[in-house]
């Protein structure tokens, strides 16, 4: 039992799905695979539980974000919202007037803060949107949803696009060398996977859920820190601050082995005099 719960939480990428989970499942078949706006709707009741199990890193992300939010942001959009609480505190904390919450899911917007701004679409139709935003928050290895490097790298145009001027995105992924999290062992394998055999598609994974008695997979990708970099350049938006925080303790890390990475960005071609007047960048950690 204690094996096989290993390998489904390893497997999985988001998410604070725990070997707990799994407890008298081991002989369970494998689940049938879904599209993701399907599995968030399937785990929508049971997604306070899951968000509370990894509660030490995501808050460590949100106090991260509020403490680099540019002063006197008004507008927000948060990419893949879930129930939408996390994007509703950071913007409470920064004293932001609108929120806006993009979430596909409509059992997650039916779970979102009473009388939220919500938008039913998926973080690839933004392109027929024309607004623009102080604040674009994108979280918990939302683009690892996104099924091709096009498609993803389509997304950071489009939210370089949404960015106003003095705007900041903040965004984070799930680490591929992150051997804190995923082992030592498998750490290795997939680096010496990536130097020998490159592809994009080496960093796919199966994400799975146990909730309400049943369990939920999709597909997911997590990340290398040259991948998203490769993904910002190409979109026209550049890094100010990268932050690596540890899946389960939440603590700021030093090395990117031990931990998944957030990053704060903005357009490369921003020349407004009024963000460093009106924002907080700190150097990068890296």
């Amino acid at each position: 039992m204690r094996f096989r719960s290993r390998i489904l939480r390893t497997r999985g990428w988001k998410s604070g799905w725990h070997a707990s989970d799994c407890i008298g499942q081991a002989r369970m078949k494998p689940p049938k695979l879904v599209n993701a706006v399907e599995a968030y709707s399937g785990i929508a009741s049971g997604y306070r539980r899951i968000s509370e199990a990894r509660r030490p890193y995501l808050e460590k992300v949100e106090d991260c974000i509020i403490r680099q939010v540019p002063k006197g942001a008004f507008a927000m959009l948060d990419v893949g919202s879930g129930d939408g609480r996390r994007a509703e505190r950071i913007a409470k904390s920064c004293g932001v007037g609108r929120l806006v919450l993009l979430e596909p899911s409509a059992a997650m917007r039916g779970i979102a803060p009473e009388g939220a701004e919500t938008w039913e679409m998926r973080a690839e139709e933004l392109g027929r949107v024309e607004d623009q935003f102080d604040v674009i928050t994108c979280l918990w290895n939302v683009p690892g949803h996104i099924d091709s490097r096009a498609c993803r790298a389509q997304v950071m145009k489009h939210f370089a696009r949404l960015l106003g001027a003095g705007g900041m995105l903040f965004i984070d992924f799930n680490h591929r060398y992150n051997a804190a999290e995923y082992g030592t062992a498998r750490t290795l394998l997939r680096f010496l996977r990536d130097t020998f055999m490159p592809g994009e598609r080496n960093g796919d994974v199966i994400a799975r859920w146990y909730v309400d008695g049943s369990i939920w997979a999709t597909k997911g990708h997590v990340f290398t820190d040259g991948e998203v970099r490769s993904l910002m350049q190409e979109a026209g938006l550049k890094i100010c601050r990268r932050d690596i925080i540890n899946y389960a303790s939440g603590e700021i890390r030093r090395w990117p082995v031990t931990g998944n990475l957030l990053y704060a960005a903005v357009k490369e071609d921003r020349t407004s005099p009024s963000l460093q007047q009106t924002s907080r960048i700190w150097p990068e950690v890296s």
